[in-house]
């Protein structure tokens, strides 16, 4: 009558050990089925029906992801992502490209001339400085795909994927700032005087004030803000952290579990503090490692000078050519460029996904459009500088045969940077690189932490708000040390997914954004006298009326 220990082989080479006592089952005791007793063959047979059941689930939902997930990061959404910066620019005159010189007098040049824009406000002001909500989004933006995934997309995708990236950027600056002009002008104030503002308001108040729309407008809300909540978990969250553990025990040999355990106590003293502890953070943390990044950078592309235009050539080359196929390397076509291209475009800079405004809406600017313009800046600076000094990095280094387009280097794609800054620096390169991923993932976490918080506001609002940090937290620790692919990827699909209400509200209210933008240019270019749109509610543009004008 003692424990019995049967290894019964699995379906899939798996084993499963048995510890079950055999006077449990009445009547089997003595039914024997050769060496085995019967009611420890039953017993098994329904263990590994159950195992079969909850494989065929696991595949059944790997495999709707993934046919989401081709369509919300294929082909079709990017054509709506980019189609959609193409009408904003249409609409608005270009103004990413007519007004460049005016926006970054407005947002880089201004944080030195005008003390408004980094000044931080009251103690009982729940609002943060224009600086800071650049950081903040920007913390959230520039993250493992600056680095890694820009390499990824040179690998895949041929040197010709950086030229479509820049492309995407560049419509894909209107779509930010169409994005943050209408997260400004609806959105309001909670019970504790925080604005709050994002997709799922100007879908509801704008997008629903249409006669036939009202449910419409608050369903597609109720959606994006579901799949806002979920993506945080994984691409806002768990993938970060687990990068960041990987790239910590490769380089230093520090356990994953001691990476988890810092980064959450850290994360809960910032991220329990709310928006206003987040920015004051991100304001110090997103220049300092910006800045550094961008300094090695420029030093290894000025190490290799020589290869500078031939890399410039090779990436114009293989935009309309594709890339030839060498030494056993697979080739790329001009499919793949754009391709590849388009999406590292799209999932850095996040312009048409609605996840920024989230941040950009806590500003204390009064002029949507003034909010627009640092939505064009976020997206210049996170993909046209620094994906693009990634891609020159990738390029200089001899990774990358500058005739053909063709990889000589047999390093995993996503390590590619840090062997270029290894070839230039030593082991301090690898370590500067491991650093950086440190810091780049872990602002991009602190930059979600708000997102899913707001999103989760809005559903339910602001008292549970506590608990989704205090969860958010917690899944840091899971992150560092479990691997999680079907979590990341379904992640990654509702990530993708916010892009559909957020797109559809964008275009909606496109003609709303022409008209805000065209009040601005009357009175800041054209000097007319004429009534500003600062918001939509009359008793916050009446207040903002009694305040000096920013333009």
């Amino acid at each position: 009558q003692g424990v019995m220990n049967h290894r019964i082989s699995q379906a899939k080479g798996q084993s499963l050990c048995l510890f079950l006592q055999r006077g449990n089952v009445a009547g089997t005791d003595g039914v024997f089925f050769g060496e085995y007793p019967l009611w420890v063959l039953f017993s098994c047979s329904l263990k590994n029906q159950g195992g079969r059941k909850m494989e065929n689930i696991v595949q059944t939902v790997t495999t709707v992801n993934n046919a989401v997930n081709e369509f919300v990061w294929g082909m079709p959404m990017l054509i709506m992502l980019v189609g959609t910066g193409i009408l904003m620019t249409i609409l608005t005159r270009a103004f990413q490209v007519s007004k460049f010189k005016y926006w970054m007098k407005k947002t880089i040049g201004g944080i030195f001339t005008n003390k408004h824009i980094t000044a931080h406000t009251a103690k009982d002001d729940r609002s943060i400085s224009q600086f800071q909500s650049l950081c903040t989004a920007l913390a959230a933006t520039i993250g493992t795909g600056n680095i890694s995934g820009v390499a990824a997309a040179i690998a895949t995708g041929g040197p010709g994927s950086v030229f479509w990236m820049w492309i995407v950027a560049i419509f894909g600056m209107m779509t930010n700032y169409s994005e943050n002009v209408l997260g400004i002008y609806y959105r309001r104030k909670n019970e504790d005087g925080e604005w709050c503002g994002g997709a799922m308001y100007y879908l509801k108040d704008g997008l629903g004030s249409y006669p036939g729309y009202k449910k419409i407008g608050s369903v597609l809300a109720v959606l994006f803000s579901c799949f806002c909540i979920l993506a945080s978990f994984g691409i806002g969250n768990m993938g970060q952290i687990n990068s960041i553990a990987v790239n910590m025990t490769e380089a230093f040999r520090i356990p994953a579990w001691v990476t988890g355990v810092c980064l959450m106590a850290v994360a809960a003293l910032v991220v329990l503090g709310g928006i206003k502890r987040i920015a004051a953070v991100t304001e110090k943390l997103v220049p300092f490692m910006a800045l550094a990044y961008i300094v090695g950078a420029i030093v290894i592309a000025v190490m290799n000078a020589s290869n500078i235009i031939p890399a410039f050539a090779i990436i114009f080359k293989c935009a309309f050519t594709g890339r030839a196929a060498f030494g056993g390397v697979v080739g790329a076509t001009v499919k793949d460029a754009v391709t590849w291209g388009m999406k590292r475009g799209v999932f850095s800079n996040e312009a048409g996904l609605g996840s920024s405004v989230m941040v950009h809406s806590n500003s204390n600017v009064k002029e949507p459009v003034m909010q627009g313009m640092w939505g064009i800046f976020e997206v210049f600076a996170d993909t046209i500088v620094v994906c693009s000094l990634t891609a020159l990095v990738v390029l200089t280094s001899g990774l990358v045969d500058l005739q053909t387009g063709a990889m000589l280097t047999t390093t995993e794609k996503t390590a590619m940077v840090a062997e270029a800054f290894g070839l230039a620096f030593g082991k301090f390169g690898t370590g500067f690189i491991a650093v950086a991923v440190l810091l780049f993932a872990f602002s991009t976490v602190l930059g979600w932490s708000h997102y899913g918080s707001k999103a989760f506001e809005y559903l339910f609002g602001i008292k549970a708000t506590v608990g989704y940090k205090v969860v958010f937290v917690a899944f840091i620790i899971v992150g560092a040390t479990m691997n999680l692919d079907l979590a990341w990827d379904l992640s990654d699909t509702f990530n993708g997914l916010m892009a559909i209400p957020n797109l559809i509200g964008v275009v909606s209210l496109s003609s709303l954004v022409y008209r805000i933008t065209q009040n601005y240019v009357d009175r800041a270019f054209l000097h007319k006298d004429v009534k500003p749109m600062y918001s939509v509610f009359p008793e916050y543009q009446q207040q903002e009326e009694k305040e000096p004008s920013e333009v």
